[in-house]
């Protein structure tokens, strides 16, 4: 779904997406191509990251490092990766909790940045549910998205997709990919604030 929901705003943007799976012929994606257009196409996990300038993680995060291993580090190396993912445990239902060697002193964003040294991890829209990631002005007043990872000049390129191609008025860069520790440790509380709502059409605003 939240793959479908950023490739489909990509698509409408004028870029090119090739929206990746386990399978060339993925169903789901098959679909999502017929509706989506002629500058959308489908292939495997190595065959969308070798096409792709910038690669987007939107798999579960339980099977994030799997998946990428999937698509190649040859085929990741040197490009931006917008790590969109959490490592959520449901094995005990709801509310998950967060898989515990990847939280407090790691976190996936940093475990994919160490596995694929060579690629450029920007960790960035985990905090919120993914048709608001493509459309802020879904929730009224202004509220805010969070990025962070190494390297400044990926995190300033996917800050411009954020703000020009999304419509997000700002964005906070809350420094290197250490600080995806503590966006991806908001996700209990976020999760449990959806339960509350019953709706996931809401986000954090950082008033100062």
């Amino acid at each position: 779904m939240v793959g479908k929901t950023i490739g489909t705003k990509l698509v409408e943007l004028g870029h090119e997406v090739k929206m990746g799976s386990r399978t060339a012929n993925n169903e789901k994606a098959v679909e999502w191509v017929k509706g989506a257009g002629a500058k959308a196409s489908q292939g495997t996990f190595a065959d969308a990251a070798a096409f792709s300038e910038i690669v987007f993680n939107c798999t579960k995060g339980e099977v994030s490092i799997e998946a990428l291993k999937a698509a190649g580090a040859n085929n990741l190396k040197g490009k931006i990766l917008v790590d969109v993912a959490n490592a959520l445990d449901f094995s005990k239902g709801m509310p998950p909790f967060l898989t515990p060697e990847l939280t407090n002193t790691n976190s996936l964003g940093e475990e994919i940045q160490r596995i694929f040294p060579d690629t450029k991890v920007v960790k960035a829209l985990n905090t919120m549910n993914c048709v608001l990631m493509v459309n802020p002005k879904l929730v009224p007043g202004s509220h805010d998205l969070f990025v962070c990872g190494n390297d400044a000049d990926a995190k300033a390129k996917v800050s411009e997709i954020l703000i020009k191609g999304f419509g997000w008025p700002e964005v906070l860069d809350m420094g290197d990919i250490t600080a995806a520790r503590a966006t991806e440790m908001l996700l209990p509380i976020w999760v449990r604030l959806m339960m509350k709502f019953q709706s996931p059409n809401f986000n954090f605003k950082i008033v100062r």
